[in-house]
Order: C-alpha cells, then sequence, then structure tokens
C-alpha cells in the first residue's frame, strides 16, 4: 500500500505563484511515476505532469513553460513537488497527486483557486 499526502494550494491571484507536494509512504520501493492530474468545477480530469522511471518528466502543452515538476526520494518516502508559475483563472481546480506502483493511488486532492 502508498499513502498520498498532499499539500499546498490555497489562494492565488492571476499571475502568482503556488508549490504544491505529495508525499509518498508505505510500499514505495517499485513506484515508477508520480505525478499530477486536475478537475476544473463542470469538467473531466486532465492530465497535468508527471515524474517518470529514470528521471523524466512529462507535461501537459499547457502546463509546458510553466509548471515544473521534480522529485526527491528518501529511505521512506517520495516527495513529488509541482512548482505553478504565472497561473491564469484556467487553472483553477482540484490537483490529484497520484503514484503507480503496480496500482494505481491517488491522492485526497487540493483545491487551487486562481483569482483576483
Amino acid at each position: 500500500q502508498v499513502q498520498l499526502v498532499e499539500s499546498g494550494g490555497g489562494l492565488v491571484q492571476p499571475g502568482g505563484s503556488l508549490r504544491l507536494s505529495c508525499t509518498a509512504s508505505g510500499i514505495i520501493f517499485n513506484i515508477n511515476a508520480m505525478g499530477w492530474y486536475r478537475q476544473a468545477p463542470g469538467q473531466e480530469r486532465e492530465y497535468v505532469a508527471a515524474t517518470l522511471v529514470g528521471g523524466r518528466t512529462n507535461y501537459a502543452a499547457y502546463a509546458k513553460g510553466r509548471f515544473t515538476i521534480s522529485r526527491d526520494k528518501t529511505k521512506s518516502s517520495v516527495t513529488v513537488t509541482l512548482q505553478m508559475n504565472n497561473l491564469n483563472t484556467d487553472d483553477t481546480a482540484v490537483y490529484s497527486c497520484y503514484a503507480v506502483a503496480g496500482t494505481n493511488y491517488w491522492g485526497e486532492g487540493t483545491l487551487v483557486t486562481v483569482s483576483s
């Protein structure tokens, strides 16, 4: 089992920045991908970004150049950080962390609101 705990959501003005973190604990040795999805009100969930085996990263088109994902690993946990810059109102959504370790694990989500 993998447990995911997210943090860092909140309210930010357009053009501002936020940093989201997701820490995985439990059976982490076989995590081969971690990343983020988001779901805006009334819309389907969409992919944001991920860190993959070997340190590769992948981004949705709208995230490239504005969002940066990184991963830090210790003996007992893995933390994925999503740095989001130049946010706009379209980025308002619940951001959910996921981990792939034989099966998919999901965090509870953290709300990001971009508003003036």
